[in-house]
């Protein structure tokens, strides 16, 4: 597991109503680490906030980890029924 996986996954729990619906994966591909955020509806609309702007602070803070590993990393959020 990589720190900025870490990182997703305190920032989310900390976040959401039902900390324990949160899941974060993570992938590794050749260039770029894939994250992948997933819980219920009301949390992932906390997770992403009013225009993206909490995503874009939490996609923020995961490439800022991984920087020194030199890795690029994405994060995509998904929502789970």
């Amino acid at each position: 597991m990589s720190h900025a996986r870490d990182v997703v996954e305190v920032v989310a729990r900390s976040l959401a109503d039902r900390a324990d619906d949160v899941s974060v994966t993570e992938r590794e591909g050749r260039e770029v680490t894939h994250i992948e955020l997933s819980t219920t509806g009301h949390d992932l609309g906390r997770m992403i906030g009013r225009q993206g702007r909490t995503a874009s602070a939490i996609r923020a803070l995961a490439e800022l980890v991984a920087e020194p590993e030199g890795r690029r990393v994405m994060v995509d959020f998904v929502d789970t029924p």
